[in-house]
């Protein structure tokens, strides 16, 4: 599964799968966007991207594998 980014877009903001050119959601606020993108990437156990404005990456957020699985 891609990773998810959330990126600015004509009619505000959009989540899309790395790789791709469509945008899978458009909303108003980029806080819409992070939050329907991390719910997308909770799901599909993948990374969500947050980009800023200027389309620069200023975080992310894993939800994928474990990354401190226990020992035993």
């Amino acid at each position: 599964m891609p990773n998810q980014h959330v990126v600015p877009h004509e009619k505000g903001w959009a989540v899309r799968g790395e790789g791709e050119s469509r945008a899978e959601i458009v909303t108003d606020t980029k806080q819409e966007a992070i939050e329907a993108g991390r719910k997308l990437a909770q799901n599909q156990r993948t990374e969500l991207v947050i980009h800023g404005k200027d389309g620069r990456i200023q975080r992310k957020d894993s939800h994928g594998h474990d990354p401190f699985p226990p020992r035993g």
